[in-house]
């Protein structure tokens, strides 16, 4: 019998536009625990694992917190590793700069400032990019929880953190030293972990060229790109990175022969 493969799931464009379930999302998920597939859903949202439990929850996708992996998870796991006693600048929305507070040491002084981190921030002015400006000029370390450039919302798209790395980048002449989101190996690493498995007995499922996929190829994952969310069908004319496969969306895996599916065309 061959062993089930491991599968990796995008939330937000794959399983959930906005707060809606997309159409059989939760059908496949049962269907995929029920053939045996160990699943880890991951996201670069900032909301909590718990929080984002709960949205699914909320849209009729029951999932285990423990099945969830977030890219501030990861940012917090390596400064806890590595940067415990740094003082930190979060630019961020509310949901990562007040989870930090908790655990780390927050500074808005760039001569003590020894990590600029940056997300998406709705909130981003001339002020904080300043202080970002100030303390990356003094050498600190330059660490973003993702590179998205947009964020969709249900009444449209918005700018994600890669306008505010954007913005720093421009002044600072800094290039970001660690992304922790996708598509970074880090949170790719996380993922195998969690599910036990090689890359290569892997499918990442999501509706990001840029991240989900990007991070799939890195990794040596079999890629399914889904056009629920951000990837619209004629980008893939001249997209750099082409997906072993492509569905409508996640609803369209079954009754497809899921080991057809889970096979890489590379």
């Amino acid at each position: 019998m061959t062993r089930p493969k491991g599968v990796i799931l995008d939330i937000d464009g794959t399983i959930l536009r906005s707060n809606q379930v997309i159409p059989g999302a939760g059908e496949t998920i049962a269907e995929l625990r029920r053939r045996g597939h160990p699943i880890v859903f991951i996201t670069n949202a900032l909301e909590s694992p718990a929080e984002q439990a709960d949205r699914l929850a909320k849209a009729g996708v029951v999932v285990s917190i423990d099945e969830i992996i977030t890219a501030p998870q990861i940012l917090e796991g390596y400064l806890r590793r590595n940067l415990p006693e740094a003082a930190l600048y979060v630019i961020s929305d509310p949901p990562l700069a007040e989870r930090l507070e908790l655990d780390f040491h927050i500074s808005e002084d760039p001569e003590e400032i020894e990590v600029v981190i940056v997300s998406c921030d709705r909130n981003f002015d001339f002020h904080k990019l300043n202080i970002g400006f100030q303390a990356l000029r003094r050498g600190a370390k330059f660490f973003a929880v993702n590179a998205d450039a947009i964020c969709p919302l249900p009444d449209g798209e918005i700018p994600d953190a890669g306008a505010v790395i954007g913005a720093l980048q421009g002044c600072s002449k800094r290039q970001v030293d660690i992304v922790f989101g996708k598509p970074s190996r880090l949170i790719a690493e996380a993922a195998l972990e969690r599910l036990d498995k090689p890359a290569e007995e892997c499918l990442i499922i999501g509706d990001s060229l840029d991240s989900d996929l990007a991070m799939g190829f890195a990794a040596g994952m079999t890629t399914v790109l889904v056009l629920s969310g951000v990837t619209q069908r004629r980008e893939l004319a001249y997209a750099r990175l082409q997906p072993d496969h492509v569905l409508g969306s996640i609803s369209e895996i079954f009754p497809r022969s899921f080991s057809a599916l889970s096979a890489s065309r590379r």
